[in-house]
Formats: structure tokens, C-alpha cells, sequence
């Protein structure tokens, strides 16, 4: 695996863990997260490292796969160029129900 594509992976796994620290075990409802400016935008900046380290494994590893990498990079531009149309209840949802996946392929794809 080339160098850039593991720091890249890192990167992601490190995004992960800080969106986790964030909103910690059961301590974050969705109310409490729409309330929290701070957590919302710390989120937000997580998930745009995403998904610009999945763009550019995509760019520079093909054989590496990653579930719904698309997808993510299109929230990474949708929340950069996009950001009066994030909503709330996407993000949230992105974070409860797929970043938990992405964290087992990426761990899976570091061997961890």
C-alpha cells in the first residue's frame, strides 16, 4: 500500500475517533447535538477530512474499496460548498449509522 494512501487512512481513522470523542458514549441525543454549535461544526469539519482523504484514495488507489466513498465525498462538498443546505438530521444520521461502518472497512483495510 503506498505511504500516502496508509496516512490517509489514518487520517480518516483519526477523524473518526474525534467525532466519537465528541459526542461520547449515549451523552448526545439529536436535540442536545442541534443545540451544540460547537459539536455541530467540529463534526462537520470531521466529516470534510473524510471525505477528502476517501477523494484522494480514490484518486490514487482504485483497489482499495470503501463502501459508499462517493457518497461521502459528495457530503465532504456538500457541506463545503453547500453549507446554507446542511441539514441537521443528515449529519446525524450519517454519523449514527454509517461512520461506524467506515471505521470497521478502514480498520479492516489497516489491519487493526
Amino acid at each position: 500500500m503506498d505511504n500516502n494512501v496508509r496516512v490517509w487512512l489514518y487520517d480518516i481513522l483519526n477523524a473518526l475517533q474525534e467525532i466519537d470523542g465528541f459526542l461520547g458514549v449515549d451523552q448526545f441525543s439529536f436535540a442536545t447535538y442541534q443545540q451544540d454549535l460547537r459539536t455541530k461544526r467540529a463534526v462537520e469539519r470531521n466529516i470534510e477530512i473524510i471525505g477528502e482523504a476517501l477523494n484522494r484514495i480514490c484518486l490514487c488507489d482504485e483497489t482499495i474499496i470503501i463502501s459508499h466513498a462517493r457518497k461521502i465525498v459528495d457530503t465532504r462538498n456538500r457541506i463545503i460548498h453547500g453549507y446554507d443546505s446542511v441539514s441537521d438530521e443528515i449529519i446525524w444520521s450519517i454519523v449514527i449509522y454509517h461512520l461506524p461502518i467506515l471505521k470497521i472497512e478502514i480498520e479492516e483495510i489497516l489491519g487493526e
